[in-house]
């Protein structure tokens, strides 16, 4: 009974990488392989490279992206509050009202700090 649940997925499953291998094989047999100079370069942009490709970016970079995903993910906690808004009555409005109170708490202290500044 359990495993008839699942079939669906595992099929699903199995059908994406069936097209994706299948995609990729085509790509592969019916391709034109007619490398020149220019394909084979490491640049497309036009013009050598300048700079070693491995140099360090700045931490603030990286913090900014760990924000970014901090505060996409937890606002996508929104709509499937709201889509149950009714359901859970006060309760949920009083739970998403202190989650949302602890977001916008962690915001300001991050905008306090100057972690959204850049230089």
């Amino acid at each position: 009974m359990v495993a008839s649940l699942y079939f669906p997925i595992l099929f699903f499953m199995l059908l994406a990488c069936l097209m994706g291998s299948a995609m990729m094989i085509a790509g592969r047999v019916l391709g034109r392989h007619k490398p020149d100079i220019q394909k084979n370069s490491p640049y497309e942009c036009g013009f050598e490279a300048f700079e070693d490709a491995r140099v360090k970016f700045d931490v603030r970079y990286y913090l900014i992206a760990i924000l970014f995903i901090l505060f996409d993910l937890e606002i996508a906690f929104l709509l499937p509050w709201a889509l149950v808004f009714k359901v859970l009555g006060m309760y949920g409005f009083i739970v998403m009202s202190i989650f949302l109170a602890i977001l916008i708490a962690g915001f300001i202290y991050v905008w306090k700090k100057g972690a959204l500044e850049w230089e």
